[in-house]
């Protein structure tokens, strides 16, 4: 089938169904929107078939019914592109408007070449009542008829159409495929919203009251040069000058029909009964044994039954289609009658010829670009994901917009450092592939966690992983999202083993925040760098860090105060370039808690900052506090103690800070 029928499918069901509907039928078609849906492209029935199957499955309609709706929306289609004149005025009426649609698909056989359209014939019976007769090669695809059968009555005539199916068979009325032969009761009524009057014509051929004409045999073949007079039995009795021209050997009197020329449509065996059964379509007779040129003559016409002498008359014409085939049969526009339409035809089809490969060129040329473009789409997502991973991501399309980005000044933000423990003894006892491998392994590991937290990676040098919170978007967490991505990295370092001895690998690290000057360095390899006392303070934090813990300065432990964390107070230590520091090690949050190495500081004092909506001490409320609980081995025997013995409350004042020490 062609590509029409694909884009016809495609309109159906974003119409009547949904895009999302649409596009889990092109996954289960495996159908390519770029490539199978070029409207003059031929596909093959069993692919469109596949489409049609994927309909059923997705909108839960048995088969029968998606061919009925898709029949009754095909009109629909087709008034839409172009087809509304040329269908409007097939018929006078609906027995017409079906009578003709043979002629119609002769038609767009000259756009359409390798189409393979089905037969439709009217009758009525001595009742009154309309039979429609379908052949097709196709089977199992009438219930498509029913719609369209529904559609035509209903938009074109404004009836409405009852059809039945009565009788299905399969016929073989010619040499190739068999085919399946329906018959339809069909039941015509006047829509009750509109006033039609039927008339009913008498077919009868009425006398001629002109007098008796006069012809003779040789004038009427002169007169018309292309027909054949046939009898019952097949045998010629007459045909027009030109046949003979075209015959190899002179057609004589009682010469078979069938001994000179091939039925090629419609396809059947060559009868009087089967000429009759499709009496209303177009024929087209080919010449067996042509006289001239390379190429066989095709008469194409119109069969009529004599009555009153009981012989068969084909009133036809050389199916010309282009100048090509002019040149190619030898045939000369000369050779047509002056008052036979297919001078015109060849002409103008020559045109349509022309523009409908121009129209074919554009659609593959389309496919091609839609294809291209998805490919470069791609690339360029892959492109800026990279690059994305290299720079942030509001810095990277600045650049990309040929924007210069200037050094900005951060008040506030969060930096962290961290490295591996004795990463220099493994390496030492390591291979350079088995390094690789690990720090791949763990820096994945890593820059997954980045992904869950507003956190930005800065760089990673050897074992050393820097991120930061706050830059280059301000974020007033930025604390927060440093200090749960922290105990995320603890976390995550102990599922990684060394090479060495398969031991979970142990980190340091180190965080500190305070403001910050960040931006991009480099022309080359451009890096979006920070700058400032924050960053050596945090790697203080982290060349001063212990293995397994998370140190935590005075200023990152400030804002992380009164957010249910947990830290170890570590007191004062000598930091190097920044004299005495009061660190803290973070342990997590009060539903959050890392498990701590088995060190000697496990048994520094725990300090617990209190919740949020309910402060330790209500005269200090406007105070930042902090609970501080001595000989903390063992947390909940303290808890305990703490509700059994009396407590004493000291107040305290220290750098600005007020805070509450309860005692045991």
């Amino acid at each position: 089938m062609y590509g029409q029928i694909h884009v016809c499918v495609r309109e159906l069901v974003l119409e009547k169904f949904s895009q999302e509907a649409w596009d889990k039928i092109i996954e289960k078609s495996g159908f390519d929107e770029r490539v199978d849906f070029m409207v003059f492209h031929k596909y093959l029935d069993e692919k469109t078939f596949v489409l049609i199957g994927a309909v059923c499955e997705v909108s839960g309609l048995a088969l029968p019914a998606v061919l009925e709706v898709f029949g009754e929306y095909f009109l629909t289609y087709c008034l839409r592109h172009g087809y509304d004149k040329m269908l409007r005025t097939l018929g006078s009426d609906f027995e017409s408007f079906i009578q003709n649609l043979d002629s119609l698909h002769a038609l767009l056989a000259m756009s359409y070449k390798q189409i393979a359209a089905p037969s439709f014939r009217c009758e009525t019976d001595e009742n009154g009542q309309l039979w429609l007769h379908y052949y097709t090669i196709r089977p199992g695809l009438y219930p498509i008829v029913i719609g369209l059968v529904r559609a035509v009555a209903r938009d074109l005539y404004q009836q409405h159409a009852n059809v039945e199916m009565y009788k299905k068979s399969t016929e073989k009325v010619g040499e190739g495929k068999p085919q399946e032969h329906v018959i339809f009761k069909v039941t015509l009524a006047a829509n009750k919203r509109t006033s039609v009057v039927m008339r009913v014509e008498n077919n009868k051929q009425k006398p001629c009251t002109s007098g008796l004409l006069q012809i003779s045999a040789n004038q009427f073949c002169a007169a018309l040069p292309y027909h054949i007079i046939f009898d019952k039995n097949l045998q010629i009795m007459q045909c027009g000058t030109m046949i003979q021209r075209f015959v190899e050997n002179r057609i004589k009197p009682g010469t078979k029909v069938s001994a000179i020329f091939d039925v090629i449509h419609p396809h059947m065996n060559f009868s009087i009964d089967n000429i009759r059964m499709f009496i209303n379509a177009v024929f087209m007779l080919e010449v067996r044994k042509a006289a001239r040129g390379n190429c066989k003559l095709v008469l194409k016409g119109q069969m009529l039954w004599l009555d009153d002498v009981s012989h068969m008359i084909f009133l036809c014409s050389p199916r010309l289609t282009s100048l090509t085939e002019l040149v190619e049969m030898n045939v000369f526009m000369s050779d047509i009658p002056i008052y036979d339409v297919t001078r015109e035809l060849v002409l103008l089809n020559q045109q349509r010829i022309a523009e409908i490969d121009v129209a074919k060129k554009l659609d593959e040329t389309t496919a091609e670009l839609k294809k291209t473009s998805e490919a470069l789409q791609y690339e360029k997502k892959k492109t800026e994901t990279l690059l994305y991973q290299m720079l942030p991501q509001k810095v990277a399309n600045e650049l990309k917009n040929g924007k210069t980005v200037e050094a900005e000044k951060f008040s506030s933000v969060t930096i962290l450092f961290s490295d591996i423990v004795t990463f220099t003894n493994i390496a030492a006892a390591s291979t350079p592939l088995q390094i690789v491998s690990m720090l791949n392994n763990l820096y994945q590991r890593f820059d997954q966690c980045t992904n869950k937290h507003d956190v930005y990676k800065v760089e990673t040098i050897g074992d050393a992983y820097m991120i930061v919170s706050g830059v280059p978007e301000e974020n007033e967490n930025h604390a927060r999202e440093v200090a749960h991505f922290s105990m995320d990295m603890i976390r995550e370092a102990s599922n990684v083993h060394s090479p060495v001895n398969n031991n979970p690998l142990q980190i340091r690290v180190g965080i500190h925040s305070g403001p910050v000057v960040a931006g991009v360095v480099g022309l080359k390899m451009p890096r979006y760098c920070l700058f400032g006392d924050t960053v050596n303070t945090a790697s203080r934090m982290e060349s001063h860090g212990i293995p397994g813990r998370v140190h935590v300065s005075p200023t990152t432990y400030k804002f992380l105060e009164g957010s249910r964390y947990q830290f170890r107070d570590r007191g004062h230590i000598e930091v190097k370039g920044k004299g005495p520091m009061n660190t803290f090690f973070l342990l997590g949050t009060h539903d959050n808690l890392m498990i701590e190495p088995k060190d000697e500081y496990t048994q520094l004092p725990l300090v617990r900052t209190p919740d949020d909506e309910a402060p330790i001490n209500g005269n200090n409320a406007n105070h930042s506090t902090v609970q501080i609980v001595t000989d903390a081995s063992d947390e909940r025997k303290t808890n305990k103690e703490q509700t059994t013995t009396s407590k004493t409350q000291v107040s305290t004042s220290s750098k600005n800070k007020s805070f509450t020490c309860i005692l045991s």
